[in-house]
């Protein structure tokens, strides 16, 4: 395959072999018009005018300048373009990503190269620059408990801190932690590369409600939170991959939990939506502050007290779009509180 450097060479050296072929055609063109015009032609055996010039050859000659000279205009009008974009080619292979649009100009199929083009770096640099930071927050959440389980193992190996089940409670909860956060990472992997298998089954929410919920009851008893259920009945059962949509419970309710205050409620609501089943998660806590609802579902989104590693609700939302549902979060009108709710499409396979 030729390189964006070689195809730019290709296309200087056929630029200049067009171009002078052009120049001689047109200069044939001009010269042929002009020697009928001035009658320097002898007898060439052709019919003559009443002048004795040759009939027809200074049609001849002035439509083959002006051909000449129309081609020249257009190849100039399409080779420009066309150079512009081997150049940001030749850049974006090099690894530059950032001002390398070209300008959007030449004929309309040019116009439209060059408008997919820009198109294509602009997208290129945002994922480039996603990449940076994505890395970037990688490094930073799996540094944290690293650091805090090499610092807590030498502290008891060097005798500053005693050899307790208390301390080796501590040191598990940080090895749990690390752990689910790279099971986090490898479903956002297997999501992004669109390589996210589901196993689905015919399954009743309300019941994998009622199998989750309980999980989260010891958590939310130490913070002082209560849990409700509420699950509509005569729900039809739905195709999904109950693991899987387990996950995104479980993430959206110890989200829920952990910024609910003491003394309040988390509520979780299931019922039916037109042809679709509706999961609603409730707490009392500040909810997501106004300016950042939109971005509720990006990696790494957390607030600053927030002890999770901000991949929760990005992984919820990677999860039910995977099963073809849609999911939003909003504050709760006219009290305190967030909301996340997701919807899982009915029908039968």
């Amino acid at each position: 395959m030729m390189s964006a450097s070689n195809a730019r060479r290709e296309h200087r050296r056929r630029l200049r072999r067009v171009a002078i072929g052009l120049v001689l055609l047109w200069g044939v063109g001009i010269a042929l018009a002009v020697s009928v015009a001035t009658g320097r032609f002898g007898d060439l055996g052709m019919p003559t005018d009443s002048e004795g010039r040759p009939r027809g050859l200074l049609v001849i000659g002035v439509a083959v300048a002006a051909a000449a000279l129309a081609v020249a205009v257009l190849y100039r009008r399409v080779s420009g373009p066309a150079g512009d974009l081997l150049h940001a080619a030749e850049r974006i292979s090099a690894g530059e990503l950032h001002d390398v649009d070209v300008a959007v100009r030449g004929p309309s199929e040019l116009r439209l190269l060059a408008a997919a083009f820009n198109e294509m770096a602009s997208r290129l640099a945002a994922s480039q620059e996603q990449r940076r930071r994505f890395l970037a927050d990688i490094t930073h959440e799996l540094r944290n408990p690293l650091a805090i389980l090499q610092s807590e193992i030498e502290a008891q190996l060097d005798g500053v801190r005693p050899r307790t089940d208390e301390q080796l409670a501590s040191l598990l909860d940080e090895a749990h932690r690390l752990g689910h956060l790279i099971d986090d990472l490898h479903t956002l992997a297997l999501s992004e590369a669109g390589q996210l298998v589901l196993t689905v089954e015919a399954v009743h929410v309300g019941q994998l409600v009622a199998d989750v919920v309980p999980r989260h009851t010891a958590v939310a008893a130490r913070r002082g939170v209560s849990l409700s259920t509420v699950v509509a009945p005569d729900l039809p059962k739905v195709w999904i991959d109950p693991v899987r949509i387990r996950q995104v419970l479980d993430n959206l309710l110890a989200n829920a939990i952990r910024h609910s205050p003491t003394g309040t409620e988390v509520g979780v609501t299931v019922a039916s939506s037109g042809d679709a089943i509706l999961c609603r998660i409730t707490d009392a806590g500040p909810g997501f502050p106004e300016c950042d609802l939109e971005t509720v579902f990006d990696r790494f989104t957390k607030s600053a007290d927030s002890g999770g590693s901000g991949l929760g609700l990005s992984i919820a939302r990677d999860l039910v779009v995977a099963h073809g549902g849609t999911i939003e979060a909003h504050n709760n009108r006219g009290r305190c509180g967030a909301e996340v709710s997701f919807t899982l499409p009915g029908g039968h396979r």
